[in-house]
């Protein structure tokens, strides 16, 4: 129970990776707010956790504006009375070569992925800061660390996200407040799954460990990173890749 009391608020935890978060949070004894912007999908996955005997709430956001996010944060405090853990989940990928990729999808992978988690993180900060104590997780990826064809947008959102990483963890840290980022590698979910299989083989091949990751595999990172056992961790990059740039 090493989350035991902790109120999380999850982004993207109606599926893939942010779902299995949630459930290894509330597993190991955490309210979770399951945070998404599908709210058929949310209302569904409440409905399953709280039949496993689960604290968990979902409530709908769009991470791109800020009154929704800022509704996101006023309903988990009405509900669960405080904040202690935020994970900075929710991404969006709309991949296109550079020469074909329109401003718009540029922009909205950056809305999501980059603004988004600037909204979500300055609107809980205050919460954080007034009880001294805090967990802040963002998700990069490997595409943020080394770049990837087709994702100029995707690539430059996540790396984005480990500059803000470091820059809030200088910060913040006098506060009491450990800022972290995950950089999965390629992961087995759904997006990923709509991929052609000869292409999901070439994406094992260049794992060292032959295999792609699992959501449990970085939810289990977000873990260590919300428990207390991760207490000097601070403003790092823990790559979970299978070792795929090694």
């Amino acid at each position: 129970m090493r989350l035991q009391d902790k109120v999380a608020i999850i982004t993207g935890a109606a599926s893939g990776i942010g779902l299995a978060a949630a459930l290894r949070f509330a597993e190991e004894g955490a309210k979770v707010v399951l945070a998404d912007y599908d709210a058929n999908a949310g209302g569904e996955q409440e409905k399953a956790l709280k039949e496993l005997g689960y604290d968990v709430k979902f409530i709908q956001v769009d991470v791109a504006n800020r009154d929704s996010v800022d509704s996101l944060v006023t309903q988990t405090i009405k509900h669960f009375g405080e904040i202690h853990i935020l994970v900075n989940n929710a991404g969006i990928t709309k991949d296109a070569m550079l020469t074909k990729m329109t401003i718009e999808d540029f922009s909205r992978v950056l809305d999501v992925n980059l603004t988004g988690v600037f909204h979500c993180t300055q609107a809980v900060v205050p919460h954080l800061i007034e009880q001294g104590y805090g967990k802040i997780i963002n998700t990069s990826s490997v595409s943020g660390v080394y770049g990837n064809f087709g994702q100029t947008n995707y690539a430059a959102s996540k790396a984005a996200v480990i500059g803000m990483t470091k820059t809030w963890a200088k910060e913040l840290g006098r506060k009491g407040i450990n800022v972290n980022v995950v950089s999965p590698g390629f992961t087995a979910t759904a997006m990923v799954a709509k991929m052609p299989e000869k292409i999901i083989e070439q994406m094992k091949a260049g794992v060292a460990l032959r295999r792609l990751g699992e959501p449990q595999d970085i939810a289990n990172a977000y873990l260590f990173l919300a428990s207390d056992e991760s207490s000097y961790v601070h403003g790092s990059v823990l790559q979970v890749d299978g070792g795929i740039m090694m």
